[in-house]
């Protein structure tokens, strides 16, 4: 199984992983699912189908606080998915006598701004040194290597889509487009970037129903108004919606995408 091993190996396969554009997830070793006193009995149980935040790594005594983009989820039949700080992983989890092996783990390989330099590789090196310990407690997991470095996790909710504030990303206009789903009228507002919109919204079955837009009609410069030109073809139509933790994600009937990510 194709693994991250000892550090030379670990730095020539991630550089090796610069070429993957999706997340290559391993096939699972096999192994018998286990309780321990660290996280109680069912150990997958415990831990899976939960999104973990990471908090920080601890590597020789040294702590690196983790960027808001790390973060990992296991599934019930143990694959794992994830990102680093800024590239997404994948791996194969395997649980016993309280322990948990991320292996196979592979990773896009993109540069990205306002990541601690190094601390991916960290991460990654961290997570696949063998067996961990598990520690939970409440929201609060501590994966520990054998040399007793540490990965500090806290398990987050989804952000829910009605009462969030969603700060539109994709397309860009420098965080002014917001949009905010009313449970009680039944009704999506916020700001297009430029102008002020207010709509008809009914959600059901994963997609939301958009009425006719009502709004301003101030002019901002060329880039908000392209952005808001974009937006403005979600209303009058019914979007596919998927919500991943923080970020919101709009499909129009053409397949354009429109991406947003939950207030602080």
């Amino acid at each position: 199984m194709d693994t991250l091993g000892t550090p030379g190996t670990q730095q020539r396969r991630l550089a090796a992983l610069a070429a993957l554009t999706l997340i290559p997830l391993a096939a699972a070793c096999g192994s018998e699912d286990a309780g321990s006193a660290s996280v109680g009995a069912g150990a997958r149980a415990s831990l899976s189908d939960a999104r973990w935040a990471v908090d920080q790594v601890t590597v020789d005594g040294r702590k690196k606080a983790a960027p808001d983009g790390a973060w990992l989820r296991i599934s019930g039949d143990g694959k794992v998915k994830g990102n680093l700080g800024c590239n997404a992983f994948g791996a194969q989890a395997d649980f016993a006598d309280g322990h948990v092996a991320f292996d196979g783990i592979q990773s896009t390989e993109m540069a990205c701004d306002g990541v601690p330099a190094g601390f991916e590789q960290t991460l990654a090196r961290t997570l696949a040194d063998g067996n961990l310990t598990t520690e939970k407690d409440g929201d609060k997991l501590t994966l520990t290597t054998k040399d007793g470095d540490r990965v500090a996790l806290t398990r987050r909710e989804a952000a829910p889509l009605k009462g969030t504030e969603w700060t539109v990303t994709s397309p860009d206009a420098d965080g002014r487009a917001h949009l905010t789903f009313d449970t009680k009228t039944g009704q999506v507002s916020g700001s297009l970037g430029c102008n002020r919109v207010k709509a008809s919204a009914t959600v059901r079955d994963g997609s939301i129903t958009l009425g006719t837009a009502s709004t301003t009609r101030m002019m901002c410069d060329t880039s908000l108004m392209t952005a808001e030109k974009k937006l403005l073809g979600l209303f009058d139509s019914t979007v596919k919606y998927r919500v991943d933790d923080r970020t919101l994600t709009l499909t129009s009937e053409n397949g354009e995408a429109v991406h947003a990510t939950a207030g602080k």
